[in-house]
């Protein structure tokens, strides 16, 4: 027989309630004016295609600077001007009063990857680095840098966007 009248120190779980799932809310007009303006201030990238490019001696050449030799990778035709990849391999011995000249590239993106040696490089409010193989920094658009110094066998991997890029020597 049930007991009546008494207290129980067991608690009852509360009552949950009923989960009601909700749909999403359409987008204020405003919302989706903001979108589609984003949308329509994006690039038209330029279409791509298939690249393949095999290490040759031959396709390493004098490019931008007289200390070194690049082997361009065959990006920029590829992505219709919007990439270049290449590597760059150092002309030693390093001669400091020819490589350190202070510069600017005006870019939207580059990257660079230590693939062999060292590269001493400054760049503009973040001091001097000593990059090593697998080192790999973003150089931000038109930050000022020079490369200090560099062993015999630096070579290092670059991708730039755009292709088509203005340098500018500042010294």
């Amino acid at each position: 027989m049930p007991r009546t009248g008494t207290k129980s120190t067991a608690r009852r779980a509360p009552a949950r309630k009923a989960v009601t799932k909700s749909r999403p809310k359409a987008a204020r007009p405003a919302q989706a004016k903001r979108a589609v303006t984003a949308a329509a201030k994006q690039p038209k990238r330029p279409s791509q295609f298939f690249r393949v490019s095999h290490h040759s001696e031959e396709d390493f050449e004098t490019g931008l600077r007289r200390y070194a030799k690049y082997r361009d990778l065959g990006m920029k035709k590829a992505t219709g001007g919007m990439v270049q990849a290449h590597v760059i391999r150092f002309v030693g011995p390093c001669r400091p009063e020819e490589v350190s000249k202070l510069h600017t590239h005006d870019v939207e993106f580059q990257m660079v990857y230590v693939l062999k040696g060292w590269l001493k490089t400054e760049l503009e409010g973040q001091g001097v680095h000593v990059m090593r193989p697998g080192s790999a920094w973003l150089q931000p658009p038109r930050i000022k840098h020079k490369v200090l110094d560099y062993s015999d066998d630096c070579e290092v991997l670059e991708v730039i966007l755009p292709a088509d890029f203005d340098t500018t020597e500042l010294e």
